[in-house]
């Protein structure tokens, strides 16, 4: 559910909403708001709310938009929290994965975003922990460092004359095999 182009910040977002998904979405907000680090700024972003580290402070950007750690957004049949640490960060999904099944609940995901129903699905505290567990400063390093994976950044490596993520990693396996 796309909100309507006037809402401009997440408490218009949230006065947007039906009663019962307002509730919903508000408790999850402020499971998220309780344990984010205080360097990420919240704000409309995607259409969703989302906890960014913002232009003013990491312009550079592939799209020019800010740099998402966490989204929540209301969906036609469900609700959406968006992980993105749990997407980039192996240990941070398998956490994920052993909260649910530690909670006895069921985990609906996609790539990073976990589809609920009410928040009594989540298992809200293992969530807030891994929330907290990225500093933006990492949050950085890591766009940083999935951004020399792609072609431009590849690119950009070869004309500073560093060696490309794919050299790198053959030398480190070619190391290997001679000891």
């Amino acid at each position: 559910m796309k909100p309507p182009s006037n809402v401009k910040t997440p408490a218009q977002y949230i006065a947007a909403l039906p009663a019962d998904r307002a509730k919903m979405i508000a408790t999850v907000r402020a499971l998220v708001n309780k344990h984010i680090p205080r360097t990420y700024d919240e704000c409309l972003v995607w259409g969703t709310i989302g906890w960014t580290i913002p232009l003013s402070r990491y312009p550079d950007t592939y799209n020019k938009q800010p740099i998402c750690y966490v989204a929540l957004s209301s969906q036609k049949n469900y609700c959406s929290l968006y992980l993105m640490g749990a997407f980039w960060s192996a240990s941070q999904l398998e956490q994920l994965k052993a909260a649910f099944k530690a909670a006895g609940k069921k985990l609906d995901m996609g790539k990073c975003c976990v589809h609920f129903e009410s928040p009594d699905d989540l298992p809200l505290e293992a969530i807030g922990k891994l929330i907290s567990a990225i500093s933006s400063e990492k949050w950085i390093e890591m766009y940083e460092q999935s951004r020399l994976m792609t072609k431009a950044g590849q690119a950009q490596m070869a004309k500073q004359g560093a060696p490309s993520a794919s050299k790198v990693a053959a030398r480190r396996v070619d190391t290997k095999r001679r000891r």
